[in-house]
């Protein structure tokens, strides 16, 4: 039976645009593909490795014409909006006490800088989960097994009694090596509101 619902951020709440945010990148800085130097400091920023400062540096170092608000409005360009009903769906689910609620995300400062300015509810969706974890905050990042451990850890769960909902096909992998059950959302044709329509089957 599941007790835990662990909800990843992007595409499960708020929509993003990952496609268009690359070949605006791309367009932006002129070029055909990220380096691996790049793709690397990316991941230690999504980490909380460096800072937004240090972030900000190394891509003004490479793109010296582009200033550091350009930088920030290409870096966030993925983000988009947070349909309401959703925010709606985690409030019933949160008044019925029926699971503890975890949010699991690859997050960043400027992106969840960006959302707090953005999503005028965010600190009602915040007080939703009775846990919250931000890759940048606790320096570790899905789809490697140590950030579901620690959640494990943190929470004192059982892996077979929570279900874990995200997009990204390797997160899900890692999840299930692990024996926790899982739904791949597909974000363009389903939707986060539906899942015990979608996943009934779960929680009998």
């Amino acid at each position: 039976m599941i007790k835990t619902i662990i909800f990843d951020f992007g595409n499960v709440f708020i929509n993003l645009d990952l496609e268009g945010a690359l070949q605006y990148a791309l367009n932006t800085f002129k070029i055909q593909s990220l380096s691996d130097e790049m793709i690397a400091f990316n991941s230690l920023y999504e980490q909380g490795l460096v800072s937004t400062d240090e972030f900000l540096e190394f891509y003004t170092e490479n793109f010296s014409k582009l200033s550091k608000e350009k930088l920030i409005e290409v870096w966030n360009f993925m983000l988009k909006d947070f349909p309401e009903h959703r925010l709606d769906f985690l409030k019933e689910l949160k008044a019925s006490s029926k699971y503890k609620l975890i949010l699991l995300s690859n997050t960043n400062e400027l992106h969840i800088n960006w959302i707090k300015q953005h999503v005028s509810f965010y600190n009602d969706f915040k007080n939703c989960f009775d846990a919250f974890y931000l890759s940048h905050e606790i320096h570790l990042v899905k789809p490697n097994k140590n950030i579901f451990e620690f959640v494990l850890n943190e929470n004192k769960l059982k892996k077979d009694e929570c279900l874990f909902i995200d997009d990204n096909k390797d997160n899900i992998n890692t999840a299930e090596s692990m024996a926790i059950k899982t739904w791949q959302i597909n974000p363009k044709t389903e939707d986060v509101v539906n899942l015990f329509n979608i996943k009934n089957c779960l929680f009998d």
